[in-house]
């Protein structure tokens, strides 16, 4: 129950922000632009909190937190009284009414830009993204990519742990290409580039594991099979298992490190296991029943290993100071922003799976697990998903703002605006287009329960 409100109190706040920063942009540029502005909601549905501020405007926070408006004042919707025709929306040029459906989108671009700036300040702790083995017979073994190197860039591009490889590769996504790594040796030595050819790399893959499919394996300091602590109720309680166990084997099986143990247990819910350990010179077999975990349904006993120590010259901080994070938060508001347009565009054409859609229940998810691994996590999240935001609305699609960009620029270029006829099939088109799309997302988030 904590960690399903935990989870729905992020999918509120994120998009709380991201809304309130959206219609704010189109309410912004609105109002200096002389446009009346009647009401500024913050999500559908049934008003739970509404006032009037000083300017004459409705201002309302309502109870679904899935989007928002800006209503203004408009001839086209009710009757604008003569003294207030100049405020008009429909009054205004064509310039100014394209303004203001890209204030929006514009708006999440920059809180994108000025959320990792701030991230680029506060500073981050990474982990450098050192080779710990190959599997056989994958792509990066075939091309010699050798273990204890670091991966210092991607196709040229510098990367600086696991984080940035992923999202360089996933450019390569449905490909086929050769990709380009430039390694170094942990204990020092020349860097040298090595390609890895790939075809038609994970091409309509639902949820790609593009460091994986490449075969490559970070590499993690191995953590003794040692219970340090064992939750109160648990599984490992309920069988036996106390703090201070080494575990030697699990149902006959060795094990030397923690993460084989979890990578039993995971795959065990429900099922009984014979744990063998050292207990105070004695050796043990205790039988644990893995209960099923609340999300996801593996097996978890409610034990936890002792804290992980990382090498100190494979842990780097990664700061910048004020002026030299603001081109470094453009870098990443443009990376993200081409990444994002070119997963479209190869999901229209089949190269990556449109069951990577997500909808409100995967983002509430993402909220939530992104929240719960720390203030970095969570911002940059909520800078990745306003940029999605962004790109979405700026798509031609009537509904969409940039369907009425399309619509004022036609005006433009015609010198009157298109009939009221095409306008509403357009917009009848355009509401098919995203009632399929959300359809497809939540239809792919009841998929993935």
């Amino acid at each position: 129950m904590l960690e399903m409100l935990h989870t729905l109190l992020a999918l509120v706040v994120t998009l709380g922000i991201l809304v309130t920063f959206h219609e704010y942009g189109h309410f912004w540029v609105a109002r200096k632009t002389g446009v009346r502005v009647l009401r500024f909601s913050v999500g559908f549905g049934t008003p739970l909190w509404t006032w009037y501020g000083k300017d004459g405007t409705e201002y309302v926070i309502a109870a679904i937190p899935l989007g928002g408006y800006v209503k203004m004042l408009d001839e086209r919707e009710a009757p604008v009284p003569e003294d207030q025709l100049d405020q008009a929306f429909n009054r205004k040029p064509v310039g100014v009414r394209i303004a203001i459906a890209a204030a929006g989108p514009l708006a999440n671009f920059l809180l994108a830009w000025v959320v990792y700036w701030a991230i680029a300040i506060m500073g981050q702790t990474k982990v450098v993204p050192l080779v710990g083995s190959v599997v056989p017979g994958s792509p990066a073994a075939e091309s010699g990519v050798p273990v204890q190197t670091i991966i210092e860039r991607i196709n040229g591009h510098p990367v600086q742990d696991w984080y940035d490889i992923n999202l360089r590769l996933i450019e390569n996504l449905g490909e086929s290409t050769s990709l380009t790594l430039t390694v170094v040796p942990r204990e020092g030595g020349e860097a040298r580039d090595i390609d890895v050819s790939v075809q038609d790399w994970l091409r309509g893959e639902v949820r790609p594991d593009p460091v994986g499919a490449l075969g490559l394996v970070p590499y993690r300091p191995p953590i003794p099979p040692v219970i340090e602590a064992v939750i109160p109720g648990g599984a490992a309680e309920q069988g036996g298992l106390q703090a201070g166990d080494k575990v030697l084997a699990i149902n006959g099986e060795p094990v030397s490190d923690w993460r084989e143990l979890v990578k039993t247990v995971r795959a065990s819910a429900g099922v009984p296991l014979e744990f063998e350990v050292e207990r105070g010179g004695a050796r043990l077999t205790l039988r644990v029943i893995p209960a099923h975990a609340e999300s996801g349904g593996h097996g978890v006993i409610g034990a936890q290993s002792s804290s992980v120590s990382w090498p100190e010259d494979l842990v780097r901080e990664v700061r910048y100071g004020p002026i030299e994070a603001v081109a470094e938060a453009w870098r990443d508001m443009v990376h993200m922003t081409v990444l994002t347009l070119d997963s479209m565009k190869k999901m229209v054409v089949g190269m990556i799976s449109v069951e990577n859609i997500g909808g409100p229940i995967t983002i509430a998810k993402v909220a939530g697990a992104s929240a719960s691994l720390g203030l970095d996590s969570f911002l940059t999240f909520l800078a990745q998903l306003s940029i999605t935001l962004a790109v979405l609305n700026l798509l031609p699609i009537p509904v969409l703002d940039g369907g009425h960009i399309l619509f004022y620029s036609i005006e433009a270029i015609r010198g009157k605006p298109l009939s009221e006829e095409a306008q509403m099939l357009g917009i009848r088109i355009g509401m098919a287009l995203i009632g399929m799309l959300m359809f497809l997302a939540i239809y792919n988030d009841i998929a993935r329960l």
